[in-house]
């Protein structure tokens, strides 16, 4: 694969916009304190450098290190590992793609991004047994519900859609539900059997502590600017020391807009969510449903909620554009949301209206208006994974692992396969047309499927 030179612009030469997270993740707040951190100090150099400790750049620079053991490898993220959006999100790992995916014309396309999901679940799955990562890791499969007339529609095209694919499916009707679920609310559902649950946080955790010996984690190290060194390689500043490497992997999500790559082809959205603490005995009483389920909406702007294994409700909707990403969201803002969130809460499970809320958080990542997800080269020197379109877990997973063999050489048909699914997200248009039809799309949506909120 040729490097996209077209997407090529000048290396970061002003101030970054830095991930600015609020602290009040419950998924990050629920682990017990991290080891002590390590930052980047002095003048270091390395073979390869990866920015963005996420589920694409831990799974990147693991590949690195088994591909090439006598590399040094230096994985470098501005927060502490789990803080950010890998962290943030409520905990599945799906192995079927979103609908707009599924409604793809070709067949191979579908069954390529399948193979790919399914592979990054196997990948999770071996490295949470080989290094006994506690996070709640469960072969549980996912709901997919609809309330209304307008939920209802959208399920029975997601049923189309499963029939054309050849997936495994089951309907669940009313009374079922609400066995599984404690709640009349919802009026049907598809179950599909390969997704997985965990705790997000504690995953990406377990990943980081079990890295590979060459593999160097440097957190709280914000690279504040790149530069070309002028012998091929880079130079990455940040506020206490550099790094010089001959290869950069992006593993930035949103922000690799920053390091001035694919600019105005990215958009940064936020979606929130809150929980609850656990039940208490006399609440688990009055629930009437199981535990360690997920839903998802079948109108994609509804509300996913969830039941964790250690008996914490979740609550996410609510979607904004964030071109400041965490400083978009004021107080006032997370206010309104949990108060939403309350609402959607008190109608599914009215009996346990009185649970409170104790963590209510956002959590940063990008879209692109034509869905297309970017995996490849830049430029000589750099490779990126950008733009997962709300799959991050797997998405992440799998394309930090394949990006690690593009940058050594390797093949596999793996890399075939998502080079083949793969492309250049479209420009947007200049602001401020891009934030007000953005923001306008938000709120059409909103409105449309305030039945299934």
């Amino acid at each position: 694969m040729q490097p996209a030179h077209y997407t090529r612009s000048r290396l970061s030469e002003q101030i970054m916009n830095l991930p600015n997270d609020d602290k009040t993740c419950g998924w990050y707040a629920a682990l017990p304190a991290p080891k002590p951190v390590r930052t980047l100090s002095g003048q270091q150099t390395a073979d390869y450098v990866i920015i963005g400790a996420g589920f694409a750049g831990l799974a990147a620079a693991r590949r690195l290190a088994t591909l090439e053991p006598e590399a040094r490898v230096i994985l470098v993220d501005a927060q502490r590992v789990a803080e950010g959006a890998s962290g943030r999100n409520s905990g599945f790992v799906i192995d079927l793609p979103h609908k707009f995916a599924l409604e793809h014309p070709d067949p191979a396309h579908k069954q390529r991004l399948l193979g790919l999901n399914r592979a990054a679940i196997a990948q999770l799955e071996s490295l949470i047994a080989e290094h006994d990562i506690e996070c709640q890791w469960s072969h549980a499969g996912k709901y997919q519900g609809a309330v209304g007339e307008r939920g209802l529609a959208y399920l029975a095209h997601f049923e189309k859609l499963l029939s054309g694919l050849g997936e495994p499916f089951r309907m669940v009707e009313r009374d079922e539900l609400q066995r599984v679920l404690g709640t009349t609310h919802y009026s049907r559902a598809i179950f599909t059997p390969g997704c997985y649950l965990m705790q997000p946080a504690a995953l990406v955790r377990g990943l980081g502590d079990s890295l590979p010996e060459n593999v160097e984690l440097l957190e709280n190290s914000p690279i504040t600017r790149l530069e070309r060194d002028g012998k091929g390689g880079f130079v990455l500043l940040g506020n206490a020391g550099t790094i010089r490497t001959p290869r950069l992997l992006l593993g930035t999500s949103i922000f690799t807009q920053e390091f001035g790559y694919l600019k105005n082809r990215l958009l940064p959205v936020m979606t929130f969510a809150s929980w609850t603490r656990p039940l208490n005995d006399d609440e688990c009483k009055r629930y009437t449903g199981t535990f360690n389920w997920g839903l998802t909406p079948a109108d994609h702007a509804g509300t996913t909620v969830r039941m964790t294994q250690d008996k914490r409700l979740i609550i996410r909707n609510t979607y904004k554009h964030v071109p400041k990403y965490g400083r978009s969201i004021d107080d006032k803002a997370r206010s309104d949301i949990r108060s939403d969130h309350r609402k959607a809460l008190v109608k599914r499970f009215p009996d346990l209206a009185e649970v409170p809320f104790t963590h209510t958080w956002g959590g940063v990542y990008a879209i692109s208006r034509n869905f297309t997800n970017f995996f490849g080269q830049l430029e000589e020197g750099v490779f990126a994974s950008a733009c997962d379109n709300g799959v991050g877990a797997a998405w992440g997973t799998i394309s930090g692992t394949l990006l690690a063999d593009m940058a050594v050489g390797a093949d596999s048909s793996l890399l075939h396969d998502i080079q083949a699914v793969t492309g250049m997200p479209s420009l947007n248009p200049p602001e401020p047309f891009l934030g007000f039809g953005v923001r306008s799309r938000i709120k059409l949506a909103a409105w449309n499927s305030r039945s299934e909120l």
